[in-house]
């Protein structure tokens, strides 16, 4: 990387930085000068304080729960996730290799794309009542769709002079999906997972509040229903500080697993 680019790189972040401690900046003014009840918002220095005394394990007052409830939500995230990922794959594969399937197949899927998952809660918990099982099913449905289609828009957006190669080669369907299909429809792939694992997020904190199931979802709800507002805020920025990691890992794998389209 040329000086120029590290130097605009280097730009981007203080300039992200700048914005975030002009949001906490301005929390702080409203909280303390008595703009906002603290009742519904609370001080910067309460909500990390609350944050601190909730990942503290070694507490012996008890405390530390919220760290439990933070492995709870993030392990439901990710096993939904990679659910859907790897169904979302292999259906979006056999669909998109196959330009009548996806004629038969297409309509069926924008029919049930828009569903949103928080509504086939009360259906699945009559299916699989309240348990585990039935959040992490709502999860990975819901995070399924978006890496379905990309996976699907990937395969059908494959050079059609390699599918001529492939029938010249005769290439087994198997061997032209691995070798020729993936290679071209994986930047589709890993854009689409990275919008399912925040829909996994969400899912999975809304599936915590309705069917009351362990979890940052749960805590934030009964937070709010005492009214201890550090509490509450606490956890959003734990579900925050989830989503930004998270993001930040996957936006790392995808640039290495894609070097090869750099120039």
């Amino acid at each position: 990387m040329n000086g120029a680019g590290r130097r605009r790189i280097g730009t981007e972040w203080f300039g992200s930085v700048a914005v975030l401690c002009a949001l906490i900046a301005l929390w702080w003014v409203a909280s303390n000068a008595g703009w906002v009840s603290r009742v519904f918002l609370p001080t910067p220095q309460a909500t990390f304080a609350s944050l601190l005394e909730g990942l503290n394990l070694s507490d012996a007052n008890g405390n530390g729960e919220l760290l439990a409830f933070t492995q709870a939500t993030v392990g439901r995230m990710v096993q939904g996730w990679l659910l859907a990922s790897l169904f979302g794959v292999v259906l979006g594969a056999a669909i998109g290799v196959s330009p009548a399937v996806r004629a038969w197949v297409q309509p069926t899927l924008e029919f049930i794309r828009p569903l949103p998952a928080s509504a086939l809660l009360p259906l699945a918990i009559s299916i699989f009542g309240l348990n585990p099982g039935m959040v992490l099913f709502v999860v990975a449905f819901g995070a399924m769709w978006p890496v379905l289609l990309a996976t699907v828009h990937g395969f059908a957006a494959v050079e059609p002079r390699l599918s001529e190669v492939a029938r010249c080669l005769q290439m087994s369907r198997a061997a032209f999906v691995w070798k020729m299909g993936l290679p071209n429809a994986m930047p589709d792939i890993l854009a689409g997972m990275r919008l399912a694992l925040t829909i996994a997020l969400i899912v999975a904190v809304v599936g915590e509040m309705i069917a009351s199931q362990s979890g940052l979802g749960q805590a934030i709800l009964l937070a709010a229903r005492a009214f201890r507002a550090s509490d509450l805020f606490a956890g959003i920025v734990l579900l925050g500080l989830i989503g930004f990691v998270s993001n930040a890992l996957l936006a790392f794998a995808e640039k290495r697993l894609l070097r090869w389209q750099q120039p």
